[in-house]
């Protein structure tokens, strides 16, 4: 399993409409192409302008693959568009869990 982990920035205020706005419209149409949702995190601390999701993929072709079918999607477009207006800055890094990790146990 490897773990696509995002950070978002977002636009000062704005985490609760973004949240709003992934948790009814972005999380189903992408739960249902890439599958795998681990988790969203805001913080209570720090940069509370920050939000984190996690997706769970097989493997870097699975990965590939995934994405590449959401972004061809119209929802998902569309989706995308809105949700522009609330980042400033986007990161994405591709987690491999060591061999110690319980995470390796976890069935996709």
């Amino acid at each position: 399993m490897i773990v696509d982990f995002r950070t978002y920035t977002l636009s000062v205020g704005s985490v609760p409409k973004f949240l709003d706005l992934f948790e009814n419209i972005g999380l189903p149409i992408q739960k249902e192409i890439l599958g795998n949702f681990l988790a969203m995190f805001k913080h209570e601390f720090g940069n509370t302008n920050e939000i984190i999701h996690m997706w769970g993929y097989e493997n870097f072709q699975d990965r590939e693959k995934r994405r590449l079918d959401c972004a061809k999607n119209e929802k998902f477009i569309e989706y995308v568009k809105e949700a522009r207006q609330y980042i400033i800055k986007q990161e994405v890094k591709l987690l491999i869990p060591t061999p110690s990790s319980p995470i390796l146990g976890i069935k996709l």
